[in-house]
């Protein structure tokens, strides 16, 4: 061998990355990028988010777009922390721990022992933000317009994919990175019981979750990657049956905002099965189906101790302890998983998604 010669560096692998919403549990997500952006054998094509997963991703977009990985990191990290600082970007109230009753660990971070979250939910049985809210504020515009340059989001390299739901129709709009814009963010995270419809293009959309989370169809006819990589927060299995008036309505919302990402994953499974067994043909064969590599990082076990109530705390000590568990996740899953990208999809969509779950 030439000891002149350097080794070959093997190309980037393109992945995409699927990004759920989930109040202040995206912080568990930026952790996962935070790991993921410091492999520089991956190269990020697209990213569709929702929510929380939709700042996450323009945030990340507006980053890479002004200073690379590293720019991404630290955009990320201080878009979250000004999330922290201002104590009620997801709530348009101030929440946090109530001292007493809760064992330490992340499930003290729960608000449901807190009598001023427990009025406020009260409350919003009676009122809509259109009588407690009537100017329209909301304390996340401020913070998402320090941190996302829409112009220069539209000018980077990572296509970004961004879903709101038409309140009218109840259909999805997915905002491409040439069409995003701040209202577009505040509509994907606009839950109707906090805040006023956003209207654009004099329409009003609520939260993207209610039709996509994630949307994944614009990952599929609009980038090139085949690996997409799903980081999830929002579970899909609760042990217990809910039996008060907050834990039934919390959990008919997670079942809600699962409905669309599973319906979408049972047509990718169908359309892989059929590719697998020959009757269609995939672009690498010719034809005009994409068969993707599904991947997934997620950690169930360690969100388990956390209720609804804590998607509304923007504590600093919670964020930080969610990013933890984020790159710990991200790190377990490059560990087991990197060699497979480009290769083999790792998510088993039968296992997780598609056949009936049962409590363990």
């Amino acid at each position: 061998m030439n000891p002149r010669r350097r080794p070959v560096q093997p190309s980037p692998v393109s992945i995409d990355l699927a990004l759920q919403g989930g109040g202040s549990h995206g912080a568990f997500t930026w952790g996962v990028l935070d790991r993921l952006l410091e492999d520089h054998s991956l190269a990020f094509e697209g990213v569709s988010g929702t929510s929380a997963g939709a700042l996450n991703a323009a945030v990340l977009a507006t980053g890479l777009a002004e200073g690379g990985r590293a720019g991404a990191q630290a955009a990320l990290r201080a878009f979250w922390m000004d999330v922290a600082s201002q104590h009620s970007a997801f709530q348009g109230g101030c929440f946090g721990r109530w001292p007493g009753g809760a064992a330490p660990g992340l499930e003290s971070f729960n608000l449901d022992r807190n009598p001023f979250y427990q009025w406020s939910q009260q409350w919003l049985r009676f009122a809509s933000p259109y009588q407690f809210n009537p100017l329209g504020d909301n304390p996340l515009r401020a913070v998402v317009e320090r941190h996302v340059r829409p112009a220069r989001v539209a000018r980077g390299e990572l296509a970004v994919f961004v879903t709101a739901t038409a309140v009218h129709t109840g259909q999805p709009r997915v905002f491409g990175r040439h069409e995003l814009s701040i209202d577009a963010l505040l509509a994907s995270a606009c839950l109707p019981q906090l805040f006023r419809a956003v209207q654009i293009d004099g329409e009003p959309y609520w939260d993207g979750g209610y039709s996509g989370n994630p949307a994944l169809w614009p990952l599929i006819y609009e980038t090139q990657a085949l690996d997409v990589v799903l980081v999830k927060i929002n579970p899909l299995l609760r042990p217990a049956t809910p039996d008060t008036p907050a834990e039934i309505a919390d959990r008919v919302n997670e079942i809600t905002f699962n409905a669309g990402l599973v319906s979408e994953l049972r047509a990718i499974g169908f359309v892989s099965r059929l590719v697998g067994e020959g009757r269609l043909e995939s672009r690498d064969q010719g034809g005009g189906y994409k068969n993707l590599r599904l991947h997934m990082v997620d950690d169930d076990d360690g969100l388990a101790p956390l209720t609804a109530s804590s998607k509304l705390n923007t504590e600093r000590g919670f964020l930080e302890a969610l990013h933890g568990l984020g790159r710990a996740a991200g790190e377990r899953w490059l560990s087991a998983h990197r060699a497979d990208l480009g290769v083999r999809g790792t998510l088993d969509l039968q296992d997780h998604f598609l056949k009936p779950q049962r409590a363990r």
